[in-house]
């Protein structure tokens, strides 16, 4: 959410997730790198590593979260150049090039409507509005647009937490999650670290402990097979 990451490092990053599982990667590419020009080589990089499509947004560079204050958005007409760009780059056309659009913050429901039919002229293939304050402004937001729709369903942000059969209902046809298992998976791991510098011990944590025998059925490993476990599928 800063820009430090470079298209180098989240091209591999990235592919450490598409050769492990065959379920379909949609990568945020935050602003696209760049221009035209790199939003193209970032699009070829991320469909030769299996990845099932790009989501780009609308900001400045560098860009902030979608979810605080300060956020500023390029020209629709430029952003409207990256969305073709995307799309000329791209060698199947089932690889998704999903717009997003911060604008809702600066210029309004009225805006970010305005922004979401220009992008899907240039070529986008979903919309992703970002930072909607209600369950009306989402509902609102996909009876203007007719088009396939990307919620985004991070905790302690702008938005409320609506369900998946909630947005599925308002229209939506994909719901991220992008936070949750991270935010519980930190703050299970600073309770144990707490608990390590307070007791000493592991003792009271090995009910909430997966084991090693549940790690290897998960994996499909066995420590006396020497062949490495297949992917699942």
């Amino acid at each position: 959410d800063v820009g430090l990451l470079s298209l180098t490092e989240t091209v591999l990053l990235s592919s450490y997730i598409t050769k492990a599982v065959d379920l379909p990667a949609l990568i945020d590419i935050d602003t696209g790198f760049g221009g035209p020009e790199q939003v193209k080589e970032a699009v070829r990089a991320f469909e030769s590593i299996g990845g099932a499509g790009v989501q780009i947004e609308d900001q400045e560079f560098p860009k902030r979260c979608g979810h605080l204050p300060g956020k500023q958005v390029i020209p629709a007409k430029d952003f409207a150049k990256k969305i073709r760009a995307a799309c000329s780059a791209r060698k199947r056309s089932e690889f998704l090039i999903v717009a997003r659009t911060d604008s809702r913050a600066n210029e309004g429901m009225e805006g970010a409507i305005k922004r979401a039919h220009i992008y899907l002229d240039a070529g986008a293939d979903m919309i992703f509005p970002e930072a909607l304050l209600d369950k009306r402004e989402f509902t609102e937001f996909a009876a203007a647009v007719d088009a396939p729709l990307v919620a985004n369903m991070t905790e302690f942000g702008k938005g409320p937490q609506l369900t998946v059969a909630e947005l599925g209902k308002a229209g939506y046809s994909i719901v991220l999650f992008p936070m949750t298992c991270f935010r519980i998976a930190m703050r299970s791991m600073e309770g144990a670290l707490f608990e390590l510098r307070t007791r000493g011990t592991q003792k009271r944590m090995l009910g909430r402990m997966q084991t090693r025998e549940a790690l290897y059925r998960l994996l499909g490993y066995s420590p006396n097979n020497a062949e490495m476990p297949k992917r699942r599928r």
